[in-house]
């Protein structure tokens, strides 16, 4: 296969890959359609993520009769009660405003609704309670480094491993490329981001559970090795910390990300 269908192959798979790990991760809006127990069906599109500065309006649309009800949030993780916010009505939209939070810092939140004047049970929309994290602004020329780099990175360590596949001559060349984009963009500006948007330069292993942190160290380390091991005409350890890289990058993004743990606070 020609050189040229390889990297477009390449770019399909990061492409659809990276596109992937977005929308599957925690912090890409919730949306759908439901309805509730009195019969208006009401459709939501809920945040999951927020920037520090102001508190966060979340809002529901309801087709059908005059609906009422309350948003119920509280932290999470943390052994807090219930918080119960008023609905503001504006057309067919209802919404309220959550607390902001700190960096790092996370609610529960959910709408409990009802038609006006009945009695009795009120719908929770959605069935499942949302969780949003709060994180500081991220300044573009930190953000945009991070972002071209990881996709370059993924881009060079998918060709590299389409090389071996389809018997490409020397697919080492590609193996410090991909490690010297993966290596800036998830060690030096990966960190420079987290501490932007959520205090902390690093919270992956060893020091936490922060699976994006540690994912990137996983996948760089893969291509030292790679690197290492690749000498001569060995070829399967470029093939190895390829498909690595694709399946570590196959998880969603922001999965067990950085979060502050309300339930160690002193009370």
């Amino acid at each position: 296969m020609k050189k040229t269908a390889l990297w477009v192959l390449a770019f399909l798979l990061t492409a659809a890959a990276a596109v992937w790990q977005r929308l599957s991760g925690p912090t890409w809006p919730i949306k759908g359609e439901v309805t509730i127990l009195t019969g208006e069906k009401v459709r939501f599109r809920l945040p999951r993520s927020a920037e520090v500065g102001k508190d966060l309006q979340v809002s529901v649309t309801v087709e059908g009769g005059p609906v009422t009800g309350f948003v119920r949030c509280r932290r999470v993780p943390s052994h807090d009660d219930w918080q119960l916010l008023a609905l503001a009505r504006e057309g067919n939209e209802l919404s309220a405003f959550l607390p902001e939070q700190p960096p790092a810092g996370k609610l529960a939140y959910q709408f409990m609704l009802a038609r006006d004047g009945i009695m009795g049970g009120r719908s929770a929309v959605p069935p499942e309670p949302v969780v949003v994290r709060f994180k500081g602004h991220v300044p573009l020329g930190l953000l945009l480094p991070h972002i071209v780099a990881m996709f370059l990175g993924m881009l060079t360590a998918n060709r590299a491993g389409f090389a071996v596949v389809f018997g490409e001559e020397e697919p080492r060349r590609y193996v410090w490329p991909t490690l010297l984009l993966l290596a800036f963009g998830g060690l030096v500006m990966g960190p420079l981001v987290q501490k932007a948007a959520f205090g902390a330069y690093w919270t992956g292993f060893p020091v936490g559970q922060d699976l994006t942190d540690t994912k990137t160290l996983a996948v760089v380390l893969a291509w030292v090795w790679a690197a290492v091991r690749s000498q001569g005409a060995r070829r399967w350890p470029v093939l190895v910390a390829a498909v690595l890289t694709l399946a570590v990058f196959a998880i969603p993004h922001s999965a067990l990300g950085s979060e502050i743990d309300w339930t160690k606070e002193a009370k």
